[in-house]
């Protein structure tokens, strides 16, 4: 890895406020699933760029019952990644993901 870019006061605000509003739609997203007013799969076929770099892991966290242990454990089972974002999963891998937490339900 290189040296970061060196960006100018005004960039630099700007990619901060930027990162500040992708973790604020990601959170808001994580707290409607857990609130049963979003389906978790909704994630998958988002528009939504900062929705489809959220963490596979850290979409099944936010569903009821599901925490860090049993999260890491349904994505190994799926063969995803840990770090897998949501726009990184193959068709295979998310059918595979399906089908587990159908069976665990």
């Amino acid at each position: 890895m290189g040296a970061p870019p060196h960006l100018s006061l005004e960039e630099r605000r700007a990619a901060l406020a930027k990162a500040a509003h992708s973790r604020k739609l990601r959170a808001e997203f994580k707290a409607e699933v857990k609130a049963g007013k979003k389906h978790w799969l909704d994630a998958f076929s988002s528009e939504t760029d900062a929705i489809r770099k959220m963490r596979v892991k850290e979409l099944l966290q936010s569903l009821p019952g599901i925490g860090e242990v049993r999260a890491i454990s349904l994505l190994e089972r799926a063969g995803i990644s840990h770090s897998r974002r949501i726009q990184g999963v193959g068709k295979s891998q998310y059918e595979s993901l399906l089908r587990i937490l159908k069976e665990d339900a």
